[in-house]
């Protein structure tokens, strides 16, 4: 469902992610885990179109991104970590633009819509997108994309704004839609999120991935917690050096 090889991104003479492979099975939940500045956002940002790589190819859903990339986007979810929304919209103005923009069937996306305000406890859809907190915004952003089940949900660190309950419902609803064969990419910091939810994780650094396994294969190999193997792969300084000096 997601395939990349040698995907490279420069930004001037700085690589910001040094030719990663990565392939994504139908029904998985994948996890990209990587510190601040490993290049997380900005591979997700490459396989969903909206930033073209340096070097390297992509394929989604069998497609080759250069040749049919807005069948592709037709096709995908992305809910990205900042959900910008036209301030001047109000709630149910930004999901009737996105309706229009996917040409979906009106009265099958209000029962979609009226579903998951129920659940996120969103009664807010008159208030200006401007006025609303992050959270808020968040919530609206990820109605927008869930109301369609895309194929393939890219979803850059999705629980971060979020209350307890609605963080709850999500992660829980994401691994229903990966069981009925959707799948799922996405990021967190949040890393007993990976650990329970996730098939199989990456772990990028400096723009690299420096593992790639399943949890269970990971902790096996490295007889240690998720936490402290993310640490032990990607921090440079021993985090009881750092707190005593402080």
């Amino acid at each position: 469902m997601i395939r990349a090889v040698g995907l490279t991104k420069k930004f001037g003479d700085f690589i910001a992610v040094d030719g990663i492979n990565l392939n994504v099975n139908q029904g998985e939940v994948f996890g990209f885990l990587g510190p601040n500045g490993a290049g997380k956002t900005t591979t997700i940002k490459m396989l969903t179109g909206t930033l073209k790589p340096t070097a390297g190819s992509i394929e989604i859903l069998g497609m080759d991104m250069k040749n049919y990339p807005i069948e592709i986007k037709r096709r995908i979810g992305v809910a990205p970590d900042e959900p910008r929304i036209y301030e001047h919209l109000k709630g149910y103005e930004f999901l009737e633009f996105i309706i229009s923009i996917y040409k979906l069937d009106k009265t099958e996306m209000k029962v979609k819509i009226e579903e998951l305000c129920d659940a996120f406890e969103v009664d807010y859809l008159d208030k200006l997108a401007g006025e609303m907190s992050h959270g808020m915004r968040q919530k609206l952003m990820l109605i927008s994309v869930l109301m369609r089940k895309p194929e393939v949900l890219f979803m850059d660190e999705p629980t971060v704004g979020l209350d307890a309950k609605s963080a709850k419902i999500l992660k829980e609803l994401l691994m229903k839609y990966a069981r009925e064969g959707t799948t799922v990419f996405m990021t967190t910091h949040i890393l007993e999120i990976a650990e329970k939810m996730c098939d199989r994780i990456a772990i990028i650094n400096k723009g690299q991935i420096i593992a790639e396994a399943s949890v269970s294969e990971l902790k096996e190999k490295y007889r240690a917690s998720l936490e402290d193997i993310f640490l032990s792969l990607t921090a440079t300084n021993d985090i009881k050096d750092i707190v005593d000096s402080l």
